[in-house]
């Protein structure tokens, strides 16, 4: 039932698309380029012991494609999710040899793929529609393979500017809230 009057026309009806659906990717990049991206099987989620599998196939990447930089050591970062902060993946990431950025909580200003890799991505993709999670995962591959090396270092060379700011915000509340406290 709708309400109209009654010399008014019929609204158009119209027909929805169902979506492709959702999966997750997790994708590791350096300064230089995309090293790995991989797609979380339908129905399954990122506990420690496949993001610790994940480590290992990083590690193996890193010697084929960054011949040398390896030995002089890893420098990671990575978000608050749990399954990065148990003591499996802290175990594994110090026997792969990889030193962690702290990541404070509730910080996606932090998290260079939010800032740099998400957004351009949203707007390729944005009003297209795919028919399959294969054309979705072959349209994101496209495009992240596409970015030039510059995309990707002036992402990370963005978070400095972004840690230092929001070390001041953090440094500038704590200094409020002592002059309260006085």
């Amino acid at each position: 039932m709708e309400w109209r009057h009654s010399g008014s026309p019929h609204a158009k009806k119209l027909r929805v698309q169902k979506s492709a659906g959702k999966f997750l990717a997790s994708t590791f990049w350096d300064q230089d380029r995309i090293l790995l991206t991989d797609y979380l099987p339908n129905g399954q989620t990122i506990n420690a012991e496949y993001y610790s599998s994940l480590l290992v196939q990083m590690k193996d990447i890193l010697k084929e494609k960054r011949r040398g930089k390896v030995t002089k050591g890893v420098l990671f970062l990575h978000d608050n999710a749990s399954a990065h902060r148990t003591l499996a993946t802290q175990k594994k990431l110090a026997y792969l040899g990889f030193q962690c950025l702290d990541h404070p909580p509730y910080s996606p200003d932090l998290a260079p793929s939010l800032y740099r890799l998400f957004p351009g991505l949203k707007k390729q993709f944005k009003s297209r529609h795919f028919s399959s999670d294969a054309e979705v995962i072959a349209a994101a591959e496209n495009w992240l393979d596409g970015q030039h090396s510059k995309f990707f270092l002036s992402g990370l060379q963005k978070l400095e500017q972004r840690a230092k700011s929001v070390l001041n915000f953090v440094g500038s509340m704590l200094n409020k809230s002592r002059v309260r406290s006085l």
